[in-house]
């Protein structure tokens, strides 16, 4: 590229006389990578402009004021935490008064009891017979409520089957008429 030895940002602030400035103008014209550039100082004024002023502060803080100096307790916290011996000390005697803790404080055991004797009487009084008596009537019970649900079911699906033949008969005796009604007209309307 062989541009001539100007500077785009001095013609972009308006730094140059009416001749320099024609001389710039004519060289945009024919080179688009000067006009590029031009078109970026636009694009930079552009962005720049459009942020808000924001005021200028009347003091600026410095590192040696009292704001920024910590307090005796943080000065002192962070000398603790920071250091790695007296971190693990502390981490040490946490755990030996943990253990010291769990040693000394032991729960009392919890006592068993025996079943009392009179489950255990009542348990062997109930005989083989009874028990075996106990579950034929269970069995019994829920082969009749079996057999009362199968009775019901038979009947809704008769009745399900009547509805849906009165249905297809229904449907199908209105196709019949249909039918009959084409039939007429093409017969009626067909040439004579």
């Amino acid at each position: 590229m062989n541009c001539p030895p100007f500077d785009l940002r001095d013609y972009f602030l308006g730094e140059f006389g009416p001749a320099e400035a024609a001389e710039v103008e004519r060289h945009l014209s024919i080179c688009a990578h000067c006009r590029e550039r031009l078109e970026g100082f636009r694009y930079t004024q552009a962005a720049l402009l459009s942020l808000r002023d924001e005021e200028i502060p009347q003091r600026i803080g410095f590192v040696s004021d009292k704001v920024f100096e910590p307090s005796r307790l943080r000065r002192a916290w962070s000398a603790f935490w920071d250091s790695g011996p007296r971190l693990g000390f502390a981490s040490a005697a946490m755990l030996s008064v943990a253990l010291l803790v769990t040693g000394l404080y032991r729960p009392a055991p919890i006592a068993v009891s025996p079943p009392p004797q009179a489950a255990v009487t009542v348990v062997k009084a109930v005989s083989a017979g009874e028990i075996a008596a106990a579950v034929d009537a269970a069995v019994t019970r829920s082969e009749a409520k079996t057999a009362a649900l199968l009775r019901e079911m038979e009947k809704r699906q008769d009745l399900e089957r009547v509805s849906h033949l009165v249905a297809y008969q229904e449907s199908l005796s209105l196709l019949q008429k249909r039918l009959n009604v084409m039939l007429l007209a093409s017969n009626d309307g067909g040439p004579r």
